[in-house]
């Protein structure tokens, strides 16, 4: 029965492992793509993007939807990456974020995909216009927005 009990947690270790990896990486790949969108308001460039059918990522880039109180969007973004990037590297380092880190990870995370979420209906009903760039920032937040679930509700049970 021990036995069992420490191939059960060997793999739950690894599991645990394997998850952060791969949040990491979505955060990685996260604060390009913001990071890109981020310089472009920046520079002040046009975006490189597909430019045909309802794709228009420099109609979308400068729309009234692209700042929030005067902060560009993708800004806002790429803190969003770097505030869950630093929690997660930082979990097993902080009492604070020992204890609550996923939780709070969890709480930015949810504030931050509702918002995506919002964006995304920005882009199909309000401007008839999408934008790669910010599509692919919204599936990947998604997608590690799913694992944030996730590590939340194995962490609970």
């Amino acid at each position: 029965m021990n036995a069992m009990n420490e191939t059960e947690s060997d793999i739950s270790a690894d599991d645990n492992k394997n998850l952060r990896r791969l949040q990491l990486l979505l955060i990685l790949i996260g604060l390009f793509i913001s990071g890109y969108l981020s310089y472009l308001k920046l520079s002040s460039e046009t975006a490189v993007c597909v430019e045909a059918g309802p794709f228009d990522c420099n109609l979308v880039l400068n729309s009234i939807y692209s700042e929030l109180a005067g902060i560009p969007i993708a800004w806002l973004g790429f803190a969003v990456y770097l505030l869950i990037g630093l929690a997660t590297l930082l979990e097993r380092r902080f009492t604070l974020l020992r204890n609550y880190g996923s939780l709070l990870i969890f709480g930015l995370g949810l504030f931050a995909w509702l918002f995506s979420m919002w964006l995304v209906y920005v882009q199909f009903a309000l401007l008839g216009a999408l934008c790669p760039w910010c599509l692919s920032h919204e599936l990947n937040f998604s997608v590690l927005f799913a694992s944030i679930v996730y590590r939340v509700y194995r962490e609970l049970a």
